[in-house]
């Protein structure tokens, strides 16, 4: 299947620089404070999180327009967790997902627009199985 789309960004490390071939991403990438960094830039899980909830909130407006209901004032955080090291040494991820839903959709419509997104969303399609994943719905 071809590619309906490829970004393309070259990045340096985490202490450094990531751009996007096209210029309109450039950043100064800086390991967390958390983490023993300086956080004077950003970093791969904030950069993971702005992309899934970006994702899954416009995944969800499309749902929504099949299924036939109005979720336009509908909006996704994604908390992305760094975790390790583990004994082998290395690192893992773990996502929340919080859907908040406008007041007008009742509960079992709202989980059915949230289950169907989870579905239909290339970062869900992309870490099912792989790390875990929990969503919230608000």
């Amino acid at each position: 299947m071809s590619a309906l789309y490829t970004a393309v960004a070259t990045a340096s490390g985490r202490d450094g620089r990531a751009i996007t071939s096209d210029g309109q991403l450039d950043l100064t990438l800086a390991m967390p404070k958390a983490t023993g960094g300086t956080g004077e830039g950003t970093n791969p899980e904030q950069l993971f999180a702005a992309g899934y909830a970006a994702c899954f909130a416009s995944a969800m407006k499309l749902v929504a327009k099949r299924m036939r209901i109005d979720a336009d004032d509908a909006s996704v955080t994604a908390e992305v967790g760094l975790h390790g090291p583990d004994v082998k040494g290395g690192f893992s991820l773990s996502v929340v997902l919080r859907a908040e839903l406008p007041a007008h959709l009742d509960g079992e419509t709202g989980r059915a627009l949230v289950e169907a997104t989870h579905q239909v969303c290339p970062y869900s399609n992309a870490t099912r199985g792989n790390i875990p994943v929990d969503i919230v719905i608000e």
